[in-house]
């Protein structure tokens, strides 16, 4: 069922075109990443699909009924308002139906009305509507909603009193998207719903909204965030739009099939054209086959030529050169206090980096992690404790905002200014790698976008030659492919990187250490965010059979003081039924195992399957294709947790065997 769709799109700012014949449906569950790089219009198609602005052509169709949510990157208004209040407001329909409800009981319990049967009658048939309304509307929970959604996004009991205006801009974006999800409309419309979340806090956010019976459509540039919501992509490039069924992942290996099949194509028409045009000039002159070359002449003007496929969009290059090498030990922290003012945010800090390794420190927000950096690079004093880099080691710090950049400065200037080796030619040849070409490189600092700023900051410390950089939220304000571009330079890189980042994807693709910073100290594990993040799952698991475990033996302990006695007696049985066990589940292990690989190279024919269907256009067979692969995509998570838990179980009970043949 069709509950939002834009058709054939067209939208103009001073005569520039942004938007051209776009068009976008949404279906009832639909999950939809609106992907593009900064300044194709996603956010224009976004509002003009919520009716803020009006399409120059096209139409927009709302089905009757429909509610759609949409939360802009600020609150703009009730400054004054408590914060549950705001987010409760998003209830109001439900509360309205609770008072009345109330007062319909009130009149059905007077006296007066016992004697007037059909008024009573008419009373009780407008009850049960309303009850039924209510009910539909989650009216018995939408306190408990209010609460789930306020204490998702990070805003405390304690924080309920606040007024907004109390708030930081981050914690108004996060309150405006907490209002919005207790609404529960029918679509939501997200523009950058990752801003100003931490990790906990996004994961709690992906659950939500991968769970929820609300249809989406999503702008976003944390690509960790698309694959686990998303369900299908529009890609939306020159102002045009196109559907791929699945997330990002699927979207980026379907694309890069479908533009090797269009240049093999266009190729292949090319080389065709090369020799007709090559008989035709061989043998037009000759009596004996000017007939045939002018056979030739006429099938080559009849031809319909493919038009040469577009090439990828200008992107960001850049390589980090190292002045010299580092010694192997880079840096020793030991029991180090960090904080601001004299106030202490975290302390017994301790750990050692070793040339090569990419450390990636997370945590949740506040608790000092860009403080721990800027520590570390001498812009803050520690509280306590003590660090100390290694022999030969440079420093190449990236702030996370301005980075002291001098704001009335031109952009060639401040690049000059710190490379002052360079002639002229060279340094504009250097900003053009950064995306600045012709007059761009003549703006003063002040006048630069966000992510122009962060380019140019990058560029600035590629510059450096450091061999240890130091960088706090790299990512911010950059769009995917100037992403993936930082990604592949740093994995080339021969020096040292210690990191703060949001961005999982990012971790994921760098890290080789992570660093989880907390008030008393570091967690420390080996690997990168998805290895970071089965760990802790890993530990939480056991912990959960632990305690388990440790249940039952209490329970003996205190009957009498009889379960030693009673283990012991029954040990030569026990160990035959846990031998037989094991066996079992190690077949059950094999045979989840086996499904497990089954699904993995279906899905590989499925997505093949759908990369040659979105070739050839066929809508149909893509939506199939999708939710077949959506299923065996179930049905393989299935598969491995069914193995991890039975491998877990096998386990435990071959260290129960050890125990008592020891």
């Amino acid at each position: 069922m069709i509950l939002l769709q834009a058709n054939r799109v067209n939208k103009r700012y001073d005569g520039v075109e942004v938007l051209r014949e776009a068009s976008i449906t949404v279906r009832a569950g639909d999950k939809i990443g609106l992907v593009g790089p900064n300044g194709a219009g996603k956010s224009t198609l976004l509002r003009i699909l919520t009716g803020q602005e009006a399409p120059d052509e096209g139409h927009v169709y709302v089905k009757s009924g429909v509610e759609l949510g949409y939360v802009a990157q600020f609150v703009g208004r009730g400054e004054d308002m408590r914060v549950y209040d705001f987010v409760a407001e998003a209830k109001r329909p439900v509360q309205q139906l609770e008072r009345e409800l109330r007062e319909l009981e009130a009149q059905m319990s007077s006296a007066a009305l016992e004697e007037d049967a059909a008024r009573f009658a008419d009373i009780a048939h407008l009850y049960e509507e309303k009850t039924r309304r209510f009910e539909a509307l989650g009216g018995y929970q939408w306190e408990a909603d209010v609460r789930r959604v306020l204490a998702g996004l990070s805003f405390p009991r304690e924080m309920y009193d606040l007024p907004i205006s109390a708030l930081s801009g981050g914690q108004r974006t996060r309150l405006a998207l907490a209002r919005l999800l207790a609404s529960r409309p029918d679509v939501l419309l997200l523009d950058e719903p990752t801003n100003y979340l931490d990790m906990d806090t996004l994961a709690w956010l992906e659950d939500f909204l991968s769970h929820s019976e609300m249809s989406l459509v999503v702008v976003s540039h944390d690509r960790y965030f698309l694959d686990r919501v998303t369900r299908l992509t529009v890609a939306l490039e020159r102002g045009q739009t196109r559907a791929y069924p699945g997330p990002y992942r699927v979207y980026l290996e379907m694309r890069a099939a479908e533009r090797e099949e269009m240049w093999r194509r266009y190729e292949a028409q090319q080389d065709e054209i090369a020799r007709m045009e090559a008989f035709i000039e061989r043998n037009i002159a000759r009596a004996s086959t000017h007939r045939r070359a002018q056979s030739r002449r006429r099938m080559l003007e009849r031809m319909e030529r493919l038009e040469r496929p577009p090439g990828d969009d200008p992107s960001l290059w850049m390589r980090f050169p190292v002045r010299r090498t580092s010694g192997e030990d880079v840096l020793e922290v030991c029991d180090l206090a960090i904080g601001q003012g004299g106030q202490p945010l975290a302390r017994h800090i301790s750990f050692r980096v070793q040339r090569g390794m990419r450390l990636a420190i997370l945590g949740p927000n506040g608790v000092g992690k860009t403080t721990l950096l800027r520590t570390l690079v001498g812009e803050l004093p520690p509280l306590g404790g003590w660090f100390r880099f290694g022999q030969g080691v440079d420093l190449g710090y990236y702030a996370q905002e301005d980075g002291g950049l001098p704001p009335d400065e031109r952009v060639l200037d401040v690049v000059w200014n710190a490379s002052p080796e360079l002639d002229h030619t060279s340094v504009r040849k250097l900003l053009a790698q950064f995306l600045f070409r012709g007059e761009d490189v003549l703006k003063p600092v002040r006048a630069l976008s966000g992510g122009e700023q962060s380019r140019l900051r990058l560029c600035l410390l590629m510059q450096s030659g450091a061999n240890v950089l130091v960088m706090d939220e790299p990512t911010n304000h950059l769009d995917i492919p100037s992403k993936e571009a930082l990604e592949a330079a740093l994995e080339d890189y021969d020096g040292t990187v210690i990191f703060v980042s949001h961005d999982r994807y990012f971790i994921d693709k760098l890290a080789t250490h992570v660093a989880v910073l907390q008030p008393d100290g570091v967690a420390w594990y080996i690997g990168n965010y998805t290895d970071y993040v089965e760990k802790v799952m890993e530990n939480e698991r056991l912990r959960r059979i632990e305690g388990a475990e440790d249940g039952p033996e209490e329970g003996e302990a205190g009957a009498g003081g009889t379960g030693s006695q009673e283990t012991s007696q029954a040990s030569p049985v026990r160990r035959r039924i846990r031998t037989s066990e094991a066996r079992k589940l190690e077949a059950e292990i094999a045979r989840w195992e086996e499904a497990a690989h089954r699904m993995e190279r279906e899905m590989e024919q499925v997505a093949r399957e759908q990369s040659e269907a979105a070739v050839a256009q066929e809508v149909d067979r893509l939506r199939e294709l999708d939710e077949r692969y959506r299923r065996l995509e179930a049905e393989y998570q299935r598969a491995l947790e069914q193995w991890e838990a039975k491998s877990l179980e096998l386990e435990e009970l071959k260290k129960a065997l050890e125990a008592w043949r020891g």
